[in-house]
Formats: structure tokens, sequence, C-alpha cells
């Protein structure tokens, strides 16, 4: 566990005891901070990530390069579904008290879902059948 998940588990807990003390009447308000600072977190990832990968991508078209190699790597799949998981627990908690119990779960799950298939879809171009695409995709980088 790195500095960065013991910073989010300790925000967590102190979000949950914040609860026990305060009552339900803040429940509203503390769960949407701490989801703000998840937010937060997810966003500077994300743009770390898509500025490595721009920049990767220029490089490799500045050597001469017919295309640029994919970034999606095994590790970086394990490492979107375990975060999934991970955040799957507490937002599962939040939506089943939020939600009045199982349709707060079902929109939770729903959105994780979807968020993996969107990330599948995206590191696999086959899984929609969007092969025309993609091929037309690689001419475009031979040129």
């Amino acid at each position: 566990m790195d500095a960065r998940d013991a910073e989010l588990k300790k925000e967590l807990n102190a979000t949950l005891q914040a609860r026990r003390e305060l009552g339900e009447e803040y429940e509203s308000a503390l769960v949407d901070s701490f989801l703000e600072k998840v937010d937060q977190r997810i966003d500077g990832a994300v743009e770390r990530r898509v500025r490595r990968q721009l920049a990767e991508q220029q490089m490799v078209v500045a050597r001469g390069a017919k295309s640029p190699r994919p970034t999606d790597t095994w590790g970086e799949r394990f490492g979107f579904g375990l975060v999934s998981l991970i955040l799957a627990i507490p937002l599962s908690a939040i939506g089943g008290s939020l939600g009045d119990g199982l349709p707060g779960l079902l929109t939770v799950w729903a959105g994780i879902v979807g968020v993996n298939f969107v990330q599948a879809a995206r590191s696999n171009p086959d899984l929609l059948g969007n092969r025309r695409r993609r091929a037309k995709d690689e001419d475009r980088w031979e040129d």
C-alpha cells in the first residue's frame, strides 16, 4: 500500500468517524466531501496517464515509427480492475445506505460495471466489433 492509499484510507476512516459523531443529518455532506477527494485523486491519476501516453506517442511519431506502440499493458488492466474492486467496497456501503438498500447498491454496481466495460472496450477494440475502424486507424498511421 503506497502513501496515497494510506491517506485515502485515513480519509475514509475519518469520514466514517465523523458520521458516527455527527449523525445522519450530516451524512450526505460527509459522503460528498469524501467522494470529492476520491474524484480529485482519480482526476490526477488520469491526467498523469494521459500526459505520459501523449508524450510517448509524440516521441514515437517524432522518431518516424509507423505506429505508436500500445500503452495498455496487462499490469495496467490488472491495476484498473483492482482499483475498481477496492473502490467498490466503500461505494457499495455508501450506495446501500443512501439509496435505500438494494436500488442504491444496484446503481453503484451498474456504474462500476459500466466503467469496467468502457475500459475493456477501449483496450480491446475487437470486443465491440470495431475491426473495420481499427484497420482504418492502422492504415492512417502507416501513411
